[in-house]
């Protein structure tokens, strides 16, 4: 099973024969090439044209975050299931402001019923979310009413707003409290955790993507504009409470996370590079987990969902099946 690779460490990356190896001062690292989806780098990596020549035949993406766990870029290889007919579908679907529209709605409502299952879950275990709960199920109720993205989107903030003002609630860690979402710099501790989780979200929906024949350029709820990419931000927002939060609360709540894991920088809190490790481990994890997938009968982990999810649209953008986003079960 091909895995992600990630590296904190500062140092060489290049091939050497038909192999990574990873040189820093801790010594050299093979990393067999079999084994590997993509990797992250964290810290002061040096590549070269040849590497990049090597993780492109291997269809390996390579990205990049800086010094403090924000995503900077990627190196994305060569499309290897390219198809010039889904981009003409992706580009037609954006250009129509009604079919652009009904998946934008999709994914706010994909996502903010999500919020609701992580609510309910909680709140069945005593944390009296049924406030919070009942106001999320009115604004999805006014999302059929709204008649562009800029509206639509005003709906998802509002969700969002009383989705975070919950975590207080549910997160039951005396160190640790949250006011409101600040992005850069993040304010406090659970923003920062929030900012670094959406961060490697990102970065994995971008990885399934580039298995799919979808361009990752032409996102329907964010706009595509200058920004590289927008598809993975979208299919994100469906997975950011799913995986990412739920992370945050098992790390908080079971104190895998200190104070001590975090830093101030740009006049905000950041994660050490301790607690980015301790993160990804737990998010891992979360990802390896298997569910029961309803419609498929099987057994499916998380990261085959953000894949399935990509399937989906692209059955809609071939007008074979209606898009209906993913949300838990249980």
């Amino acid at each position: 099973m091909k895995e992600t690779v990630y590296i904190f460490s500062s140092g060489k990356l290049k091939r050497k024969e038909n192999t990574l190896l990873f040189e820093s001062k801790e010594g050299k690292k093979s990393i067999p090439v079999e084994h590997v989806k993509e990797i992250f780098v964290f810290g002061e990596v040096d590549i070269n044209k040849k590497l990049l020549e090597f993780l492109s035949q291997k269809e390996i993406i390579l990205s990049y975050f800086n010094h403090y766990g924000y995503y900077m870029g990627s190196f994305y290889p060569r499309e290897h299931y390219n198809s010039g007919f889904m981009v003409l579908k992706q580009a037609a679907f954006y250009m129509d402001e009604i079919k652009r529209l009904d998946i934008a709605k999709k994914i706010i409502e994909g996502a903010a019923l999500n919020c609701i299952k992580i609510m309910n879950y909680y709140n069945r275990r005593g944390k009296s979310l049924d406030e919070a709960i009942q106001q999320t199920r009115q604004l999805i109720e006014e999302l059929p009413k709204k008649t562009d993205i800029g509206q639509s989107m005003s709906v998802e903030g509002k969700i969002k707003k009383i989705y975070y003002q919950s975590f207080n609630t549910i997160i039951m860690n005396p160190d640790f409290s949250f006011t409101k979402r600040s992005k850069r710099p993040p304010a406090d501790h659970i923003n920062s955790l929030i900012s670094f989780a959406n961060s490697i979200i990102y970065t994995y929906v971008l990885g399934e993507i580039y298995q799919t024949h979808l361009d990752p350029r032409i996102g329907f709820l964010h706009s595509t504009n200058l920004r590289r990419f927008s598809l993975n931000l979208d299919i994100a927002e469906i997975f950011k409470p799913v995986i990412g939060d739920r992370t945050i609360f098992q790390c908080l709540n079971k104190k895998v996370i200190s104070k001590a894991d975090f830093e101030n920088k740009l006049n905000g809190l950041v994660l050490k590079e301790s607690g980015r490790r301790k993160f990804l481990e737990q998010l891992e994890d979360k990802l390896k987990q298997t569910i029961k997938h309803s419609r498929l009968d099987k057994e499916v982990s998380y990261r085959r969902l953000i894949r399935l999810e990509l399937y989906k649209l692209e059955k809609h953008l071939m007008e074979e099946e209606p898009y209906q986003p993913f949300v838990m079960d249980w």
